[in-house]
Order: C-alpha cells, then sequence, then structure tokens
C-alpha cells in the first residue's frame, strides 16, 4: 500500500464510523495532521502525528501502518499507536468527569422528609412565613 486518504485511514482505524464522518471532522478543522489542519485528500504518511477528537477526548497518535480496508477493531489498533502523554491527559479527564459526576447532586430532585423539616426550621428561624414573606 503506497498512499492512503487520510479520510479513508480514519475510517479504517475506526476513529469513525463512516468516511462522512471522517470527512466532516477534518473539514471542520477537528482533525490536525502534523500540526495543522489537513484536507480530507491528504495522504496519510508512517510516522505522522494526528490529533483527533473522540467525544470528550482528544487523541494524539502515530501513524504505524497504511490501510483503506476497514477491518477488526484488534487489526485497526495495530494501525496507529497513541503517545504516552495523550493517554495520561485521556485517563486524568476520564477520572476528573467521574468524580465531577459524583458529586453532582441532581437540582431538580425534590427533598425528603429530613431535608424539608430543615427548610421549615430554617425559615422560621429567620422570621420568614410559609409565602416568603416576612
Amino acid at each position: 500500500m503506497e498512499t492512503v486518504r487520510l479520510d479513508k485511514w480514519l475510517w479504517a482505524a475506526r476513529f469513525f464510523k463512516t468516511r462522512q464522518s471522517a470527512k466532516k471532522a477534518i473539514e471542520g478543522g477537528k482533525v490536525h495532521y502534523n500540526g495543522g489542519r489537513a484536507k480530507t485528500s491528504k495522504n496519510v504518511e508512517v510516522g505522522a502525528l494526528l490529533k483527533i477528537p473522540q467525544g470528550w477526548d482528544i487523541w494524539e497518535v502515530e501513524v504505524l501502518a497504511l490501510s483503506d480496508q476497514r477491518r477488526g477493531a484488534p487489526q485497526a489498533r495495530e494501525l496507529y499507536q497513541e503517545t504516552s502523554r495523550s493517554r495520561e491527559h485521556r485517563e486524568r479527564e476520564s477520572e476528573n468527569r467521574r468524580l465531577a459526576k459524583q458529586t453532582m447532586q441532581h437540582p431538580l430532585k425534590r427533598p425528603d422528609r429530613k431535608q424539608r423539616r430543615e427548610i421549615k426550621k430554617f425559615m422560621r428561624a429567620g422570621g420568614i412565613d410559609r409565602d416568603g414573606e416576612e
């Protein structure tokens, strides 16, 4: 295999489900090839560095092999290698999102019996009646 278009390689490496979605990401400036924006028809070279958005994460990978055929996930992982800095950053951000999700409480949840008592106690202590007037 001599040359592969960037959109085909991203599709074959399973970063995008369709070539059309890969094309949209490239044209939208989301995918960076060796530190700069690239065109869909850019030929991928072995050793190139790519920055690819995936949901909340941004993958930074080095191209190890070329392919224009979509195969199974194990074969797709052989086409690239993620940089150690990218892996650490993704794991750290994932952990931060997990912790933030744990600490957040649902704001629309109705107060339970104990919370209602505390609210009433607070309102009485401040001299506020049920309607919120003093």
